[in-house]
């Protein structure tokens, strides 16, 4: 949510953000509302303090009863508009998006996200490549057949070798994010200046009430969202959604920060309107494992921690001898909470073409505002922090080791640096 402060002083600035978002929300409607919100509290605080007076001049004077009686009867009048103004404004403020940086594209749709840069060869066969769900039929890697008849379309049975090669990717990124010397060698190589603090490893819980989600801006699209019957209580989406509302309504100490979080959670996504698309393989699921980095920052440090949070990711992504592009996000595609986003698309030979494996959210203080999650500084100020998140590994990393490692009898290599985690030097 946007400072009240910022729309007004701004109020142009917030409206091209809604266009540029493709988001239709009426800044001016906004803007009038607050304006009369102002205007009845004034009212309301000068009839107190004309009831405070005239309570004064003593309560046994029959003409000052009756005075104070009319007063408290205005004011009575007026609450009730007062709150149905408060109401409708409250809902229009969360509706307005975060400012885009300035380096964010200006696009209609994704198709005018920008190529950042593209790192690493792809590899070249001396055979067709196979997809990785024409790898994993012949290696019996993945049954969703079988998942079929037990949950229905968009689930598997992740099996064999693969799981250990998944557990092998997760237990390879918790040992960087936690590793100190790797991640200061990571901030020199990005020539970023940030805290090398690692990040604490947290088993999240995988559900969510409706205001700390609502509060996260992370609850819509609705039909995305998977709830419980009968409850208040929504599957998570990703794991950033239940850790970044943590510290809902905490007040943190500023020699805490950064306060730096390393998530694995199972998540859901009904994944609606995308029917008949990616239905072969692990791409698009109803059920996916996900490693997530979330933190809260000082404002000052924020931006800088996004680039740090993508400095990370690349890494990952070296170390395990993949080809990407890294994709600036345009204003249509960034996400409404979102002041800057990047997507890492990873190269698949099987499908010949670039998929998203990582993305990386930079939030200002819009999610704060929501959560009223603030930092204590040292001269005592209140300020809200400023929050961070970003993919660590999903299971799709695992698609790219399958296809870019894949060999011509059908087997498929391990990348060197996930060997000692799961055993193996070739799935066959």
């Amino acid at each position: 949510m946007l400072d009240i402060n910022f729309i007004r002083e701004n109020a142009d600035v917030v409206k091209k953000a809604c266009t540029n978002k493709n988001i239709d929300v009426d800044v001016d409607r906004a803007l009038a509302l607050d304006k009369g919100k102002r205007e009845l509290m004034t009212e309301i605080e000068t009839l107190k303090a004309e009831q405070n007076k005239i309570s004064r001049g003593g309560a046994d004077n029959k003409a000052i009863f009756v005075q104070a009686k009319e007063i408290k009867e205005k004011i009575k009048e007026i609450e009730p508009e007062l709150e149905k103004i408060d109401a409708e404004l409250k809902e229009l403020l969360l509706q307005l998006p975060n400012i885009p940086t300035d380096d964010v594209p200006i696009g209609a749709s994704e198709d005018e996200n920008k190529i950042a840069k593209t790192v690493g060869r792809k590899p070249h066969f001396s055979f067709t490549p196979k997809t990785h769900w024409q790898l994993a039929e012949k290696l019996g890697l993945i049954d969703k057949d079988r998942a079929a008849k037990v949950a229905g379309a968009r689930f598997a049975y992740i099996k064999g070798p693969l799981v250990l090669l998944q557990w092998a990717l997760f237990q390879f990124a918790i040992n960087v994010l936690t590793n100190e010397d790797t991640l200061s060698k990571i901030a020199k190589k990005a020539n970023l200046k940030v805290s090398t603090k690692p990040f604490v490893p947290v088993l999240p819980p995988l559900m969510i009430k409706t205001a700390p989600y609502s509060a996260m801006d992370r609850l819509e699209p609705r039909e995305e969202r998977y709830k419980i019957e009968g409850e208040d209580l929504w599957l998570q989406g990703s794991a950033e959604h239940v850790l970044g509302t943590m510290h809902m309504e905490e007040d943190i100490n500023e020699v805490n920060f950064p306060v730096r979080y390393a998530g694995f959670a199972t998540s859901f996504r009904k994944e609606a309107g995308t029917y008949g698309k990616d239905m072969e393989g692990i791409i698009r699921m109803h059920q996916f494992d996900k490693l997530e980095m979330e933190s809260l920052t000082t404002a000052e440090n924020s931006l800088d921690e996004h680039f740090f949070m993508i400095a990370i990711q690349e890494y990952l992504m070296q170390q395990l001898g993949l080809p990407y592009e890294v994709i600036l996000k345009c204003t249509a595609d960034v996400g409404k909470p979102n002041a800057r986003g990047i997507d890492i698309n990873v190269w698949l030979p099987g499908q010949d073409k670039y998929r998203e494996t990582h993305t990386a959210d930079y939030m200002t203080d819009y999610q704060a505002r929501r959560l009223k999650t603030r930092v204590r500084r040292k001269n005592g100020k209140m300020e809200l922090v400023h929050t961070n998140d970003a993919t660590a590994f999903s299971q799709r990393p695992i698609i790219a080791i399958m296809e870019n490692y894949q060999q011509k009898d059908g087997s498929i290599k391990v990348p060197k640096v996930l060997q000692k985690y799961c055993g193996l030097k070739i799935i066959k």
